[in-house]
């Protein structure tokens, strides 16, 4: 291996050293604090969770949550810390690096914090984000749920120039962060746009149709029997996230498990609507998406399930893309959700609960009214795809 990474600053040379983590760190682990304990007022706090869906950068900028809990015995931040969570879907998805450059920060369970003695926090939730994180997933163990704990950690090769050039790779980075974070937000203001046109819609229509979804479709299960070997690399199957973040699924946004020829397994066709079977929270349960490419064979993750519609006369798929996110079918499934820590939705049951419909010319014409802004907002999403790009090129090429 070089001693030097492909792109550097003209101002720095000489070598990188190699340091194992537990020689410039000290690993722990955070103490428990469940979604319930949350609050508006309180401490600011961290949750594993939240690494996966609110803090999409390296560096924390703003703590999100608080607790109000007593904290005496609860783990807390020390400006420069990275935490990393100890559980995930993937073994890939559980390498995910964050700094928190705050002091007295209390941080949950189930996330491993790793304080440096002397190296910059920023520069190592982005080196191990980016060339180590393969590194890590490799040393992730289970099967369903996936576990990664500070001993697995210490061995992990890191590779460190002087504090100087770490600060400036994280100058340069911080950059493409701040954009990629303004092009959020436009995402988001086109997501708002679209959910109030689509909740408007649907709300207005007088005629309406009471179908359940085992009416018009047949339900499947996602991936069963994999662990963490299996991957990786095989074919393309559709991520947990894939579904919970979007209403039309993304085609070039797959994850690739092994198949083999004996195994059993249901495929995705094109206009199946897929829905998340768990979440922290009840209100995040049964979200869904869309399925309308054309790639074969294409699978599912375990943490979902999907419907193939076999009665189009009754539901148009792509409307579904918009209807399962409205308020009407949210308050529906909401009372579905089952669970204390977790909650998870039973299949049989969401299948035989009763909807509201629009009739389906109605649903076709709201369909392509939606489309209109869903397409503008396609090309948005592009914009961020390729920013995310550059950044992943610059971790490749920054770092050894």
């Amino acid at each position: 291996m070089c001693d030097v990474p492909a792109l550097r600053f003209p101002e720095f040379s000489g070598e990188w050293k190699e340091e194992r983590l537990d020689e410039i760190a000290e690993l722990s682990k955070g103490v428990g604090i469940s979604k319930e304990q949350l609050s508006e007022d309180g401490e600011p706090c961290i949750l594993y969770g939240e690494l996966y869906t609110k803090y999409k950068s390296e560096i924390i900028r703003k703590v999100i949550s608080k607790t109000n809990i007593e904290s005496s015995n609860l783990k807390r931040s020390k400006r420069n810390d990275v935490i990393i969570p100890c559980s995930g879907e993937t073994a890939i998805d559980i390498a995910v690096a964050r700094c928190i450059p705050f002091d007295n920060i209390l941080l949950g369970g189930d996330l491993n914090i790793i304080r440096l003695h002397k190296d910059d926090g920023a520069f190592m939730a982005y080196q191990l984000n980016g060339k180590r994180k393969i590194d890590i997933a490799k040393l992730a163990q289970g099967v369903s749920v996936v576990h990664l704990y500070g001993e697995n950690l210490k061995s992990i090769k890191t590779y460190n120039p002087c504090l100087q050039e770490q600060q400036k790779i994280v100058k340069l980075l911080s950059m493409f962060d701040e954009r990629i974070e303004a092009q959020n937000k436009i995402i988001e203001k086109y997501e708002s746009l679209i959910q109030a046109i689509c909740d408007n819609l649907i709300e207005r229509e007088i005629q309406q149709v009471t179908l359940s979804f085992s009416d018009f479709g047949q339900s499947y299960s996602g991936l069963s029997g994999k662990n963490a070997e299996d991957f990786g690399e095989g074919y393309p199957f559709i991520t947990y996230m894939n579904v919970y973040q979007n209403q039309i699924i993304d085609s070039t946004d797959v994850g690739l498990v092994k198949i083999n020829e004996t195994e059993q397994q249901s495929v995705v066709h094109y206009g199946d609507i897929l829905l998340t079977l768990s979440s922290e929270t009840p209100e995040e349960v049964g979200m869904g998406a869309v399925y309308l490419g054309e790639t074969y064979p294409l699978y599912l993750n375990s943490f979902c399930f999907g419907i193939h519609i076999t009665d189009e006369a009754k539901i148009y798929p792509p409307f579904l893309a918009y209807y399962v996110s409205s308020q009407s079918f949210r308050k529906a499934v909401y009372p579905l959700a089952q669970g204390s820590t977790r909650f998870n939705l039973q299949k049989s049951d969401f299948m035989k609960k009763h909807f509201s419909f629009p009739m389906i010319e109605k649903q076709r014409k709201i369909y392509s009214i939606l489309k209109a802004y869903s397409d503008k907002l396609i090309i948005e999403k592009l914009i961020m795809r390729l920013l995310c790009k550059q950044k992943c090129y610059l971790l490749r090429q920054l770092f050894i």
